[in-house]
């Protein structure tokens, strides 16, 4: 692992990097002692601290009450800066509802499949019904193709999802890099799935550090073993760096 800097910008995942995955998004909870973490590393860092996630803005909120921290939600879509300044990515409202309606219909017919409605981007999770993976991803991906490049499908853990193009967790980094409070210092990603390689890419580029947290293919330079690890080292830094 990099050696710690007192300069460092912290950019977290949360599922499956901050907190372990469920088998339903509704069902992460934070506990105390996670919630204190990160209210510590935000302090510490001087508030430049942002967590990047697919999750949309207000379920984050909430997720981590009573904090207001700096976020990315929806791969990007969304944002709030250090000043608490909200920053929406546009794109065409009615174009997603419609190439959303079949992909809405799919999971209604298909029992374990869960629609989720994040306002500016879909996704279809099939954890729990996993043998119907590549009927969900081409119904994702015909969706993408209805909406003559407005829309893009994204893949991650055992999800698809519908999103604006043009947007990702690395744009929404490099969006926070120009944010007084994060400029200037050393980037540092942490993420666990396909949808943080946009991430880590911005941060490779940028001399910071990118880690991966879990197994899998990754252009991050660093690995841990999962979320315990991803807290541990974390607790490590403010240990050493405050």
């Amino acid at each position: 692992m990099p050696p710690f800097g007192a300069d460092w910008a912290f950019f977290l995942d949360i599922d499956g990097t901050l907190l372990d995955i469920e088998h339903r998004p509704e069902a992460v909870h934070v506990e105390p002692r996670e919630l204190e973490l990160v209210a510590a590393l935000h302090r510490a860092a001087g508030g430049a601290l942002a967590l990047i996630s697919g999750r949309p803005l207000a379920g984050i909120d909430v997720l981590f009450h009573p904090l207001k921290l700096p976020i990315a939600g929806q791969h990007g879509a969304e944002r709030r800066d250090s000043r608490g300044a909200r920053h929406r990515y546009r794109f065409p409202v009615k174009v997603l509802q419609r190439a959303a309606a079949p992909v809405r219909e799919f999971v209604a017919a298909n029992p374990g499949l869960i629609f989720e409605d994040k306002g500016a981007s879909v996704a279809l999770h099939y954890r729990l019904a996993p043998q119907l993976a590549p009927e969900a991803e081409a119904v994702v991906r015909d969706a993408a193709e209805s909406a003559a490049g407005a829309l893009q499908m994204q893949r991650g853990k055992m999800v698809f999802e519908l999103k604006p193009a043009g947007c990702d967790k690395g744009t929404a980094i490099e969006e926070f890099m120009q944010d007084e409070v994060f400029a200037g210092r050393t980037p540092v990603f942490l993420g666990d799935d396909i949808t943080d390689e946009f991430g880590f890419r911005v941060v490779n580029r940028l001399n910071g550090y990118s880690v991966k947290v879990g197994e899998g293919p990754t252009v991050a330079r660093w690995r841990l073993a999962g979320p315990a690890e991803a807290r541990s080292w974390l607790a490590d830094w403010l240990r050493t760096c405050v």
